[in-house]
């Protein structure tokens, strides 16, 4: 490897001028970098002279300096950094960070993976913790994660991806353990920020009284989805009644469920749950008026010509959405469009999703139409890139859709807090409300579950574009993925559970106290509705509810007790 000795220039959202002694790897050296695969890979050592990079997350500036993987004759030739034995710890979370870019490609951008070549007592194998779409030009920030099970005997970086042919450039990859506690401490402060407001009690000068407030419920919404054989298990439906708000259903609506057969209409089970959210008072999500990934497409659906999909597609639409007018709240109308373009592929037309949106729109004004897909929050995938599914919420827009809400599934595994945050904040410049759809946290050892979950649900919390979190599943043996249930079989709330209710707590107001000299009462609290009890020097009692609904944080909502 040639290292030169030349100046850099960098930047942290502008260019700026920066000494070359910063290191490249994780150890303060450019020794450990060696070529992958062909015999024909080679790397060396440039100076990028002008970049500008905007940092998403981890704050480290780029250095400039980057390693060049060229002559790559497959797509798996790359580069390798071995970490030192002893480093990864088993049961912690590491971030992968650095930027990615291309020399000279064929296209405007091309995938490129991060791997972990692992050593677990002599069984090698490929941990993913990160991929990304890098292009030519440009740098591409690495937001991976990997958590190992147990502690390897050898380990490396393994960074590979782009057609054969392409130059890969890869820049400050570093590998650390995530600082929870610290990243919580900053999430705490943008929650009072974003879903608390200042409250002052009024009562009137001259009154003496002590004041106790408490929190009826939370505005924020809380949801799960629901079957049809879940809604008859008492375990299931105490906790869904006492902790949720909104229920999805689970498979009920979708068109393979509804007409598995075509012409062979099946609404019952859709029905049932929905009279069962009526009698319950929770509001539904409809999920979902058509799926987009061929795979999950039925197949005389499949064996339609394009002139009968059309003609189907449309008595599915107002078959479906007109049955059903006023009784959802949101659609997802066209599910995982970042992974599958099914209609549009096989009906030659490109405004296609957009028109199903209108259409919806027509049939049943009230709802708002989602766009949903996963992976988007994970930083693992270069198909549901943030900018990827901001460009098709854009897309939509420009043909003339009304998206009313972005959904991020939510299927995380080794969540990184920061990871998530920044992707929201790419999302939410959209000024389209972000809910998670269908969450759920996989992991077997359920401490960690519980840690992992509250990472998800801190960092969707405390960002003021995220409106919901709808749960896919919570009970034991009830769910699509296994090792993510927050309630045993038999009703035990386990700890990724009972983190969950710790939550909820925390993000309710409990205020207690005595009126000023001005006769007020004052306190900040979360946004949602409120009983309040006055005991005045006489002994007099009085309650009163008020609700603190979202305004200008610089104001102050005023509430009279003095006729109470």
């Amino acid at each position: 490897i040639n290292q030169s000795d030349q100046h850099l220039h960098s930047s942290h959202s502008h260019s700026r001028k920066m000494a070359s002694t910063q290191d490249v790897n994780m150890d303060g050296s450019l020794t450990g970098y060696a070529p992958f695969g062909s015999s024909t890979t080679t790397l060396s050592v440039h100076n990028e002279e002008e970049t500008a990079i905007t940092v998403a997350v981890g704050g480290n500036e780029p250095s400039g300096r980057y390693i060049l993987v060229a002559g790559r004759a497959v797509e798996k030739d790359g580069v390798r950094l071995p970490i030192p034995v002893g480093v990864l710890k088993p049961g912690i979370t590491y971030r992968v960070g650095g930027w990615i870019s291309l020399g000279a490609a064929r296209g405007t951008s091309h995938p490129v993976r991060i791997h972990l070549d692992v050593d677990d007592n002599g069984n090698e194998t490929l941990v993913e913790c990160g991929a990304l779409c890098a292009q030519e030009g440009a740098w591409t920030e690495i937001m991976g994660a990997f958590r190992l099970r147990t502690e390897p005997r050898s380990a490396a970086v393994y960074i590979h991806g782009a057609p054969a042919g392409v130059d890969v450039k890869v820049m400050d990859v570093r590998v650390f353990p995530v600082d929870h506690k610290a990243r919580f401490r900053q999430l705490k402060d943008k929650t009072d920020k974003a879903r608390k407001r200042d409250v002052i009690l009024k009562l009137g000068a001259g009154a003496a009284a002590s004041v106790r407030v408490v929190q009826l419920d939370n505005a924020f919404p809380f949801g799960t989805c629901i079957n049809t054989s879940v809604i008859h298990n008492p375990v299931f439906l105490d906790f869904f009644t006492n902790h949720f708000d909104w229920a999805v259903f689970e498979n009920e609506l979708k068109w393979y469920h509804t007409e598995a057969q075509q012409g062979q209409l099946n609404y019952a089970d859709a029905d049932a749950l929905l009279a069962f959210c009526d009698r319950q008072g929770k509001h539904v999500r409809g999920h979902c008026v058509f799926w987009s990934v061929d795979g999950d497409v039925q197949q005389w659906v499949k064996n339609l010509n394009r002139d009968q999909l059309r003609s189907a597609m449309q008595s599915r639409l107002e078959g479906l959405v007109s049955r059903y007018a006023g009784r959802f709240k949101h659609y997802d109308v066209n599910n995982e469009m970042l992974h599958g373009r099914f209609f549009r592929d096989r009906l030659g037309d490109e405004d296609i999703p957009a028109y199903m949106f209108k259409e919806v729109a027509r049939l049943d004004p009230e709802p708002a139409l989602f766009v949903n897909d996963y992976n988007v929050e994970r930083g693992n995938d270069p198909n549901a890139t943030p900018e990827k599914y901001a460009k098709q919420v854009a897309w939509l827009q420009g043909r003339g859709a009304v998206v009313g809400g972005i959904g991020l599934q939510g299927h995380v595994q080794n969540p990184v807090g920061e990871v998530i945050g920044a992707a929201i904040d790419r999302l939410a410049k959209t000024g389209v409300p972000i809910w998670f759809t269908e969450l759920d946290v996989p992991e077997y050892n359920v401490s960690l579950r519980a840690k992992d979950l509250e990472v998800v649900l801190r960092e969707a919390y405390a960002h003021p574009a995220v409106e919901g979190i709808v749960f896919w599943g919570f009970l034991q043996g009830t769910m699509w993925r296994e090792n993510a249930w927050l309630v045993d079989a038999d009703g035990t709330v386990n700890e990724a559970g009972q983190m969950f209710l710790n939550l909820q707590r925390e993000w309710k107001t409990d205020a207690r106290g005595n009126v000023d000299g001005d006769g007020d009462f004052k306190f900040r609290g979360f946004y949602g509705r409120y009983v309040v009890e006055v005991t005045t020097a006489t002994g007099k009692q009085m309650l009163k509810t008020f609700t603190v609904e979202k305004g200008d944080n610089n104001t102050a909502l005023l509430v009279d007790l003095a006729d109470a």
